[in-house]
């Protein structure tokens, strides 16, 4: 296993969670290394993504000023003022990402891990 997240769980509206990810193995050569997240029914949408060994962060419009991507021992997201429409399967994710994060989106990310589920009430 080479994606394993933790830290999902509920939270209250307004409410904060940080989620965190081992990235080992093969995924831990990759370029990039991001949080995605899916609704039931919906197609995995990124969150935010950032180049390992730190640098250019990206973040969707939905969570800029509220989400914090980081990336040390483990990839953590630090979620903020957490919302309902927060409330989604989260997973960590590496691969690569192109210049300024550009066309991001699943289809360049071939490591998974299996998801924590968000729950904002």
């Amino acid at each position: 296993v080479q994606l394993v997240e933790s830290g999902g769980g509920s939270v209250q509206a307004g409410g904060s969670l940080t989620l965190s990810c081992v990235v080992s193995g093969d995924a831990a050569i990759s370029s990039c290394v991001a949080w995605f997240r899916q609704y039931p029914a919906k197609e995995r949408e990124g969150v935010a993504a950032i180049y390992m060994g730190g640098g250019s962060r990206y973040y969707s419009d939905s969570v800029k000023g509220r989400f914090a991507i980081s990336q040390g021992t483990t990839l953590d997201l630090q979620m903020n003022s957490l919302q309902p429409d927060d409330t989604a399967v989260y997973y960590c994710a590496a691969g690569m990402c192109y210049g300024d994060f550009d066309g991001f989106g699943p289809n360049d990310f071939n490591y998974w891990g299996r998801g924590t589920q968000v729950t904002v009430s």
